[in-house]
């Protein structure tokens, strides 16, 4: 028995002698977790990063959006614009962002519009991707329309596909009831021919993180941020499990060997060997960060091994949305890039990998990796460059 335990027995006991009435217990304080701030009492170091060692091509940014979306897909070309290009560039400028890979930017009028505001009025610090036709998805014809529908775009100057998780978890056979359409359904293969012969990246995110794909309970470590969100949720109905989106994933990058794609949010960041395990089988895939610093920040010294070893196959990237004040993380502005640039270059410890009071992903804080200036350039610039032929 310690000490403080034999003190407070022998009060507790002297109490109890004295007045014949044992001593209360200490109230519980109730709280709800929502409400749970706590600050960490830790005196660790603290580096500012204000702008990159190297410029930065970020290969994951949302600069416009679907005018219309039904249960996950979208449906409409047309773009909305959440802020203007030149507010954008003042950002780009203060953090020594070279270029910004807008992925959402439709197709037909809507795309060379978003072509137009962006890449067109500033060239070499915008370039913008496709979206599928999803709209057309019942027509007998989708396949071949599809893939002339990658020509036309990339006639009109969309520089890679993106490919958000509408295939595999929205999209269903008719658009949007029915059964689900797979990640590998043979309709998509054009599609795919058609980036590889053109030589238009596929930026792909098909799955999220693991625990959207289990029950929404106290032993979920997302809880907060899926009962924020409960339509984020995949686990249950007739939803696939994360290892068949990835397995049917890899079927299509093994089927299209001369296509490049990178998989978004690094595939699945809490799952390094199997990522590894991809990289390894497949010569075509390279992966980026966008929103998934939390996770690798989480596990330093393992992302550090795993960024060393596929250093020419790690991009940039932020899953940036200005204005997005539902996702802290994915915020555009100083604060996100400045986080972004601590992970990267510091060994910073124990600090916050979202500009937000509650971190939304998870309650954890992460780790610098401290990458050395050779892949710290490549990872900002070059690898992007490459990928993208700019």
């Amino acid at each position: 028995m310690t000490d403080h335990f034999s003190r407070r027995g022998f009060l507790s006991a002297g109490t109890l002698l004295s007045t014949g009435v044992p001593p209360a217990e200490p109230a519980r304080k109730p709280l709800d977790i929502s409400d749970c701030a706590p600050k960490s009492m830790l005196r660790v170091h603290e580096t500012r990063v204000e702008r990159s060692r190297f410029p930065v091509i970020d290969i994951h940014t949302h600069l416009s959006f679907s005018t219309k979306s039904e249960k996950g897909v979208f449906l409409a070309g047309e773009r909305m614009y959440p802020m203007p290009a030149v507010d954008i560039l003042q950002i780009m400028d203060r953090k020594n962002i070279r270029t910004m890979i807008n992925l959402t930017g439709g197709f037909g009028a809507g795309l060379e519009d978003a072509i137009a505001r962006y890449d067109k009025a500033h060239p070499g610090r915008f370039y913008t991707f496709t979206e599928p036709s999803y709209h057309r998805w019942e027509e007998p014809d989708y396949p071949k329309a599809q893939a002339e529908l990658i020509g036309s775009a990339h006639r009109a100057g969309a520089r890679g596909l993106k490919i958000v998780k509408t295939i595999g978890l929205y999209l269903r056979e008719h658009v949007t009831s029915g059964r689900l359409v797979k990640v590998d359904d043979r309709r998509f293969d054009p599609m795919w021919d058609a980036c590889g012969e053109l030589r238009m990246p596929v930026a792909i995110h098909v799955s999220d993180p693991l625990a959207f794909f289990t029950p929404t309970d106290r032993f979920n470590e997302r809880f907060e941020e899926l009962n924020n969100h409960p339509d984020w949720s995949f686990h249950g109905g007739d939803f696939p499990s994360n290892a068949e989106i990835i397995e049917a994933r890899n079927r299509v990058i093994q089927r299209h060997p001369r296509t490049q794609f990178l998989a978004l949010h690094f595939g699945v960041a809490e799952d390094l060997a199997g990522v590894s395990n991809d990289l390894d089988r497949f010569p075509n895939l390279s992966v980026e960060f966008g929103a998934r610093i939390g996770e690798l920040g989480r596990q330093p010294r393992a992302a550090r091994r795993f960024i060393e070893k596929y250093q020419d196959r790690v991009l940039f990237g932020t899953d940036a949305v200005p204005h997005g004040d539902d996702t802290p993380q994915q915020v555009f502005g100083d604060k996100l890039y400045e986080i972004y640039y601590r992970f990267l270059e510091t060994d910073d410890e124990y600090f916050d990998y979202a500009p937000a009071r509650v971190p939304p992903q998870g309650r954890w804080r992460i780790y610098g990796v401290g990458l050395p200036d050779n892949i710290l350039e490549k990872v900002y610039q070059s690898n992007a460059a490459r990928l993208l032929g700019i």
